[in-house]
């Protein structure tokens, strides 16, 4: 009797901070804040509102899963545009 194999494609993200061990460094309670304050008023809300669901969370960064590309890229984009209006 043959097994039936459940396939399912999935898009994977991989992120993480810039420079997170150099902030850290430097602000250590002022990085964390930060951080904290970002993933709850921007990153998390925009993985849920496009399908995705966080995997692993390692320190600064996360592995996350998504239902489509489109939804992968389509959550990635503001964050990496708030990103680029951080300083290093």
């Amino acid at each position: 009797m043959s097994e039936v194999v459940q396939r399912r494609l999935v898009a994977i993200v991989s992120a993480d901070i810039v420079a997170y061990s150099r902030h850290i460094e430097a602000d250590e309670t002022g990085t964390l804040d930060l951080l904290r304050a970002h993933r709850a008023e921007l990153v998390d809300p925009s993985i849920t509102r496009h399908r995705g669901r966080i995997v692993k969370t390692m320190g600064d960064g996360l592995l996350l899963e998504f239902e489509s590309i489109v939804d992968a890229v389509t959550c990635a984009r503001p964050v990496w545009a708030y990103r680029q209006l951080t300083p290093d």
